[in-house]
Parts: structure tokens; sequence; C-alpha cells
């Protein structure tokens, strides 16, 4: 026995003083541990500075009920009882919370919640309250912070503002500008707090206070204008309900800068409401219909295989191409220029064009959409950009017939928002922008970063070519299939466009028709200053589908509102105006200026003031006799006489 004992006394003393420092690390690692405090993720604003998403600060309270010596919680216990009893506007009596307390007391427990989700006005009151004011070593005092992100707007942009959300794996993703900037600029760096486990899984804070303070991040400036964003949301929200339509998206562009002025996605939910479920405007890749036929018209009028007069056959609405029928709406528009048929819209036409130029080299057609970059992705920052595609010579979508069905917006996907900066290039002259959503980045007032226009392609074609494009998009709105949409105070150009959808099933489809209704142009038409496009998808066809029917009204109704609901501000450029008579009296005074220093000069003839203004400029006393229109008829000293100091002269005028 005496051997064993001495054996437990050399084990103990080799523990404490030879591996003492190992198990006490040990100890420590197991009971202490540093967590991470989340840093305040940046505000995203608006383009004049509304606040579109910020974080709030939150709050949970719990008391360490065994912390607090005997007599302080003794001393303590009823004042905080009173004080909850208030603060929870007297919901339960005072004794209510004073046996809670002293229940946790004698469970030991030490991580008791008394508050949660406070705003900082309420924390700081309640960390005020009696015994939680001695704070976390002599009264038990325990605050947790979280935050949560706040849209002001509510659901308008929420989408593309971005909000946190969470999968079935449990993985937290941020969609829209929350996601793209979130990780370089919005999120901040975390900060760290010392815990200690307590049982059951919990931790609880050893202090009040942080070890390392999280460090906020930066705010992003957006090129969203709340205005026109909240202009586009309901018009869009309206047509939508109307209509019935499954989903739909708005986005209104800056024309000469590329900056995203508005952007709305509104899907319908099971209850029949809506709400921005996805972002399809940058991420919905879908045949766009008639609006492609402007790239098409521009391709055949740049490479010179037609010109706007042109006659092109369209029969009585029906045409077959390499055993395929296409058909035209109503009976047909017969013979009819190129120009007028895409005013009208003309399947056919439009068809019958590129096949006829561009069947035997279809790689000629294809290069010029390729040098405007519509096969390639825009590379805008949102994250989740749709890939368009255009198929070519040996891809499985491709065939006799790619060519035709191309060429009035089928067979081929876009994203609205690749129509779109192709239309924006046609209202700014010619260049291609891509679409941003960042103005700059800031930390207080001073600038991180700063955005600026980015030019896909410098000049998309000539001059001649765009100028008769413009022209056809005017008449459109005019004369063609936006008729509807003219207005003689407001001028608007751009192209309707109706697609089907969901037709691999012809027999199907007939039964259950679906479409997509859009509209895609800018505003004046003159002078633009904005782009937009508008796409409705499966609008009910009890109600209507035709592209200017559905989409056609919400542009009209945007463009009109931004005029008159928006601050503009106007410029007024210097007007080259000449007066000769103005001008020829500038030069003679000029030269009498110039020539007479000490003699009288002669001012017979010139208007009133201006020879005032010469004689007081050579230091003569000016006296007036004024009797008509104000022209000097005589004056008293006689032309070359020498000046005298003092000299004075009476003008006579009439």
């Amino acid at each position: 026995m005496f051997v064993f004992a001495m054996a437990v006394v050399f084990k103990l003393v080799t523990i404490q003083f030879v591996q003492g420092d190992k198990y006490r690390a040990l100890a420590d690692k197991r009971t202490l541990e540093n967590f991470d405090i989340p840093a305040n993720r940046g505000n995203v604003y608006s383009a004049d500075g509304s606040l579109l998403a910020t974080s709030i600060p939150k709050y949970d309270i719990r008391i360490d009920a065994v912390q607090a010596k005997d007599a302080t919680f003794e001393k303590y216990i009823g004042a905080l009882a009173d004080s909850l009893y208030l603060f929870r506007k007297k919901q339960k009596p005072v004794s209510y919370y004073k046996n809670i307390i002293r229940k946790a007391r004698k469970n030991k427990n030490r991580y008791f919640l008394l508050a949660r989700n406070l705003s900082y006005s309420d924390y700081i009151r309640m960390r005020n309250f009696p015994l939680l004011s001695l704070g976390a070593i002599k009264g038990g005092l325990i605050v947790e912070q979280t935050t949560k992100r706040e849209h002001p707007m509510g659901g308008i942009a929420e989408r593309t503002i971005g909000y946190e959300r969470e999968d079935e794996n449990g993985n937290f993703t941020r969609p829209g500008i929350d996601g793209a900037f979130g990780v370089k600029y919005l999120q901040g760096t975390n900060g760290k707090r010392l815990k200690q486990k307590i049982g059951n899984g919990q931790w609880k804070p050893i202090a009040d206070f942080d070890q390392v303070e999280p460090q906020d991040g930066y705010d992003v400036y957006t090129t969203i204008d709340v205005n026109i964003q909240d202009i586009a949301h309901h018009s869009l929200l309206k047509q939508l309900e109307y209509y019935k339509a499954d989903h739909g998206c708005v986005v209104v562009m800056d024309v000469k800068t590329g900056e995203i002025k508005a952007i709305s996605n509104l899907g319908r939910n099971k209850k029949g409401g809506y709400y921005e479920r996805l972002n399809y405007a940058v991420g919905e890749s879908h045949e766009p219909g008639s609006t492609f036929k402007v790239m098409a018209m521009m391709a055949a009028l740049e490479d010179k295989v037609i010109d706007t007069s042109t006659v092109i056959d369209t029969k009585k609405g029906r045409k077959s191409f390499h055993g395929r029928v296409i058909t035209d709406s109503g009976k047909g528009f017969g013979k009819i220029s190129a120009a007028r048929a895409l005013e009208v819209s003309s399947n056919i036409g439009l068809a019958t064009i590129i096949d006829e130029n561009y069947a035997k080299q279809p790689e000629k057609f294809l290069d010029r959409l390729s040098s405007w970059k519509l096969d390639q992705p825009l590379g805008v920052a949102i994250i989740g950009e749709g890939k368009p595609d255009i198929p070519k010579p040996g891809a499985s979508n491709w065939s006799r017939n790619a060519l035709p069905s191309m060429a009035y917006g089928y067979n081929l996907r876009m994203t609205p928002l690749q129509t779109l900066a192709f239309y924006n290039a046609i209202a700014n002259g010619g260049e291609l922008i891509k679409p941003r959503f960042l103005k700059s980045v800031k930390s207080f007032d001073k600038d991180i970063e700063v955005f600026k226009k980015e030019v896909i392609v410098e000049e998309i074609c000539s001059d001649e070519t765009l100028a008769e494009v413009q022209d056809m998009l005017k008449n459109v709105v005019i004369r063609g299939t936006g008729r509807r949409m003219y207005s003689e105070t407001f001028s608007m150009a751009g192209k309707t466009g109706t697609a089907r959808t969901d037709y691999a099933d012809y027999e199907k489809w007939r039964k259950d028709r679906k479409y997509v209704s859009s509209f895609a142009g800018y505003f004046p038409a003159d002078n633009p200053k904005y782009s937009c496009i508008v796409v409705i998808h499966q609008p009910s066809t009890k109600v209507g589908f035709y592209g200017a029917d559905v989409s056609g009204p919400v542009f009209k109704r945007i463009a009109q509102k931004i005029y008159t609901d928006t601050p503009i501000i106007d410029e007024v450029k210097m007007l080259d105006f000449k007066d000769d008579l103005v001008n020829k009296d500038y030069e003679s005074y000029y030269e009498n200026a110039r020539k007479y220093k000490e003699l009288m000069p002669s001012v017979v003839g010139m208007p009133a003031m201006d020879a005032i203004a010469l004689l007081e400029n050579l230091h003569i006393d000016v006296r007036v006799r004024l009797t008509g229109s104000g022209v000097v008829k005589k004056q008293s000293v006689k032309k070359h006489e020498k000046l005298q100091t003092n000299q004075t002269i009476v003008l006579e005028a009439s």
C-alpha cells in the first residue's frame, strides 16, 4: 500500500509540475473558445443616396444567475423585477419576474434568457437595469449581438439589391448586389469574442466586450433611381395582375452611361400574388421573338444585301421555307418594302431577307451577330447572368430552317438585359455599353472605388444603317405594330415582340397556348434619355397576349411617368445668334475707343448709352438731353478738339 501511495504521489507531482502546462492548455481549449462576431454589412444606397439595404443590430440579453454574490443579488432582485415588469408593458406581475430569476439561480442557470431580438435603444435601456448595470463580472450580464438585413423600400427591387437565403443543405447565399459585391466590399471583417463553455452545449461570454472589434463593410452606391424604380415596379405589377401572367421583368437604362436606373422582376406565388422571386432580367434566357428582328434587319442593311426600299413578297400570310411553313398575322401583307416588313413585324418578310441572302453563307450572318457580341454574356457584375445561345452549323439545333427561324427571333436564346443593351446602342449612336449597377464604393465620404462606363463595342454599324434603323423604330410606334402606343405629345421608338413558348408539343400547345410578350425601345425618340425593355411571360390568352397590348402599355406608362413624376434637369444651350446692327455699333465703339485718347471723338449717330460709355472711359463728364429714341443727334464739343482737364460735353439725343 505504501508503494502504491508513493506511485500516486509521484504521478500527481508529474502531472502538476511536469505536464501541468499541457493539461491546463487542454482544459482551456475545451472550456474557452474564441467565437466570430459578425461585422455589420455595409449599406446599399440608390444613386441619390436613399437607403436600399442596411444591417440593423439586434441584441439578446441573458443573465448568469449564479454570478452575483448573495448580498448583491438580494439587493437588486426586486428592482430588476420592477424594471422588467415596466419593460414588458405590465404583461405579467412583478412577482413573476422575481420568481423566474430566483428559480434560475436555484437551478444554477448561467445562461438565462431575459429578452430577445432587441433594438439598440431597448438594449441600452435594458443593460442599465438594476443588477445588469453592474456588468458581466458583478451582475452576470450577458449580451449577444446579431445583425438583420433590412430593406427600407420593402419588396421593391429586393432581388436585385440582394438578401440572405438558406438552401436545403443549410448553406447561406446572397443573390443580387449583396451577393456580387458582398465579399469584396459589403462584408467587412469579423471580430472575436472569448466565451466559456458552461455545459449542455452552451457558451457564455466571459466579458461584456469583444476581444477584437468587428470592422463594418464599405457602403455601396448603386445606379438605381428610387423614383424610376417605383414607377417601373408598379407599372409592371399592374399589368401582371391584369393579364394574370406567370412572371415578368422591366429594366430601365441610361442611354449614355449604361447605368441601370430601375430593374423589377416579379413572379407569381401560389396565392396569385407577385413578389421578387427570381432575377429574370439578368438570368432568364429565352427566345426573344420579334424584338430580334431589329438585329436581323440591321445585319442585312450593314452587309448591304438589301436597302430599306427592297421589295419583299410576303405572299398572303403563309410561305414555305425548306419544307416548313411560316405565317404572318391576319391575311398577310403582300409585296412590301423591307422597312415596312419590320414596322408591321412580318415573320415572312424577315425570314425571306435572311434566307435569300445568307442561306449559302450562314457564317456571314453569324459573324455579324458575333461582332456585336450577341453570342457572349455581357459580363455584368450580378451573379447568375444567363448565357445567350445562337446556333451555328454543326450544332444539334442547326438545320436549314435555323436562319429563317432566327430572323424573327426563334431558335436562339437571349436574356432581356442582353436584348436591351443592343437597343440602347441604337439609341446612343452605336456604342454598345455594358449595363452597370454600381456608381461607387465608399467608406463614409471617402471613395474606395468609382465605377465608370465600360464599352463593349465602340461602333455597331455605320451611321447610315443606324439612321435607317432609328427611323424604322420610330415608325413602329407611329404606324406599325406599336401604333396603339403613339402619342402626339411624347415620342417613343421601339419594337414589339410576341413569341410562342413551350411549343415543342404543338398539339398540347394548341390546347394551352403560352406566349412571351415584350417591347424594347427608348424615349424620347429624337433625343433618347432612357432605354427600356418589358418582358411578360404567359399572359392569359383570354385577356390578350400580343406584345403591343401586354408589354407596350407598361413601356408607355413608364416613359410618360418618368417625365412627369421625375425631376429632369434641362440644359439651356447658347444660341448662335448674330445681330448685324449690334455688331456694327460695337465695332464702331471699339474703333473710337482705340483711336481717340486725347481728341474728342464723334459720337453722332451712336446710341446714347454707347456714347456715354465711350466718353466716360475718356474721363469726360457727359450730360444728355434725351427727347426721343436715344440716338445722338448733336454733341457740344466738336470732333477732333483736344480734350481738356475736367472736360464736359452735352449730347442731344432724340
